[in-house]
């Protein structure tokens, strides 16, 4: 068939002319999943970027497996697909895609106990590989098995990669395969996992829309280029993603294992005082634990002290007593997180938690200094993107020289930041999983 010039412009006239377009994508810890009844998801969150660029109202549109993207696309007229999507040979002839915007590849997962073992796409000879039935790994695996590795392939249905990788770290499937965002993002909620070497090249990831809706596709590129250039794509990957790759997969069992010994004899009080101040407890247990390890009697080289590590200074100027009582500290120092969120008001959503949580860590006065060195290098100092790449030179003397309150090792909040919200996805996904089998066991009955 033959498009003229109108039909391509016509998906996006009707866009706008509706007020709305649909994203296709899946119901995953990627794309697109609900916490407290709030919509979340790197792609979702991009989607929803891009329908505010646009000026319409988002619609989305959950299918079952990655395999249906495409159909269902061409039965939603003026959508798109965002859904961790590769480009392929055979995919370009059904839809047309947009710039990429991440590259991936499919990583061997695997258990501890057999790492050694398995490290390399040579060493799958002769083993039982697990995927999704249909899937990409499902093809390179039969690309491998022509290479001349003996690959026993063992395609599943009813599994998504999220579940297979599970199954691993549960010990009822020896090896899947996952691509390595996918396989990252799971590594924190399954300890158990290693991600071992990779079985494919780099992918590009990009949207997908209906081949003729050129108008819809260069707004969509367009959209990638504004938002890589002002930093809201930093913003939203560094959300999800940020330090992921680094996270020492020791550090998650022992949050497990302190979740289930010491969180307990405090739980009551967190919840409590988090409801007071209006922080998510989930959040707040994250920050007790990445603080003090949930010992009340913690201290730091630096002078900080408790459940909360609080400096006695702080701690008496807020009305704390007892520093090492630990509901004086955990209220004391919500009070003090509180007083902190207050103060940066003027950043947005998740923005102004994290720069509150890095003032907690390192002092307004550093934050302050790096929010100006911001401002210098062109960068929106009310993003958490832009502070945590400024913050680390504020330990060059080149910069901290010029610095107000001169010297910070503003690396070591980046990570304290990027700590606390690994265990606090850790408890979200855990919560979200809670309620899926509660949900089940209850349409048993």
């Amino acid at each position: 068939m033959v498009w003229d010039k109108n039909s391509e412009n016509a998906s996006l006239d009707n866009i706008l002319k509706r007020g709305e377009i649909t994203v296709i994508t899946l119901n995953n810890a990627h794309c697109y999943y609900f916490y407290k009844d709030q919509p979340m998801g790197f792609e979702y969150e991009l989607a929803k970027a891009f329908a505010e660029y646009l000026g319409v109202k988002l619609v989305v549109k959950v299918v079952d497996i990655p395999e249906n993207l495409i159909p269902v696309l061409k039965k939603y007229k003026d959508a798109f697909i965002a859904a961790n999507i590769t480009i392929s040979p055979e995919r370009k002839k059904e839809v047309a895609f947009s710039n990429s915007y991440m590259n991936i590849c499919q990583r061997i997962i695997i258990r501890k106990n057999i790492a050694r073992y398995i490290k390399t796409k040579k060493d799958l000879e002769g083993q039982y590989v697990y995927v999704r039935k249909g899937s990409p790994y499902e093809d390179q695996l039969k690309k491998l098995k022509e290479q001349g590795i003996n690959i026993k392939i063992a395609p599943c249905e009813n599994n998504n990669d999220e579940e297979l990788i599970e199954k691993v770290a549960q010990k009822k499937i020896k090896i899947t395969i996952a691509y390595s965002n996918i396989a990252n993002l799971n590594r924190r909620y399954n300890p158990q996992v290693v991600i071992a070497g990779a079985i494919s090249d780099f992918e590009p990831v990009s949207w997908a829309v209906e081949r003729h809706s050129k108008t819809l596709l260069l707004r969509i590129n367009d959209f990638f280029n504004m938002i890589k250039n002002n930093g809201k794509y930093a913003s939203i990957r560094n959300r999800y993603y940020s330090g992921i790759d680094s996270f020492d997969n020791t550090d998650i069992i022992i949050f497990y294992v302190m979740m289930k010994t010491r969180f307990p004899i405090y739980s009551q009080i967190i919840k409590e005082a988090s409801f007071t101040y209006g922080f998510d407890w989930r959040l707040v247990t994250a920050m007790a634990y990445q603080e003090s390890r949930f010992d009340p009697f913690a201290q730091s080289y630096a002078g900080a002290y408790g459940f909360m590590q609080l400096t006695p200074e702080t701690a008496i100027s807020l009305g704390s007593t007892n520093i090492f009582d630990p509901e004086q500290s955990i209220y004391t120092g919500l009070k003090h997180l509180k007083n902190l969120y207050n103060y940066y008001d003027t950043a947005s959503e998740l923005n102004r938690l994290l720069i509150a949580l890095a003032a907690y860590n390192v002092g307004e006065g550093h934050i302050s200094d790096a929010m100006k060195l911001a401002v210098n290098k062109k960068m929106d100092p009310k993003s958490w993107a832009s502070i945590s790449k400024v913050l680390p030179l504020l330990s060059e003397q080149r910069y901290y020289s010029k610095a107000k309150y001169g010297y910070c090792r503003g690396s070591e909040t980046v990570d304290y930041i990027n700590q606390i919200m690994h265990y606090y996805e850790i408890l979200k996904k855990d919560e979200i999983k809670h309620k899926k089998k509660h949900y089940a066991e209850n349409n048993l009955k």
